[in-house]
């Protein structure tokens, strides 16, 4: 799975990429078909004062349903990429279930014409 770093002035740990490579893949790998293109951006909102202000934001371009993004901020660069691959495997898979057909759908809701009981 392809994807693009984009992390302008950023002190970042060593292993940073192969973490999020890996994070990406696990997140992402069922869908890799729909997939069209993913950017994930790296910010240090504070600079070296530290603190809570590492910023990871993934944009995902998915073929049929448009782009979708998350992100998380923590103190710490893994934190916040682990936390922000888990959102985006979870936006990505609401976003494709909302643009399936409606029988094809995937819901825990139940219509209420499911739910009443029988006479």
């Amino acid at each position: 799975m392809k994807w693009e770093l984009r992390a302008a002035g950023v002190r970042r740990p060593e292993g940073l990429e192969e973490r999020i490579a890996t994070r990406l893949a696990f997140a992402l790998e069922r869908f890799v078909t729909r997939i069209e293109r993913i950017i994930v951006f790296l910010h240090d909102v504070n600079g070296p004062r530290g603190g809570v202000d590492k910023a990871c934001r993934i944009i995902v371009r998915v073929r049929g349903c448009g782009i979708t993004a998350g992100g998380a901020v923590d103190s710490d660069w893994g934190v916040a990429v682990d936390r922000a691959t888990t959102t985006i495997g979870h936006a990505v898979a609401r976003s494709i279930d909302r643009h399936k057909p409606p029988a094809q759908r995937r819901s825990g809701r139940r219509r209420a014409a499911d739910t009443q009981l029988p006479a």
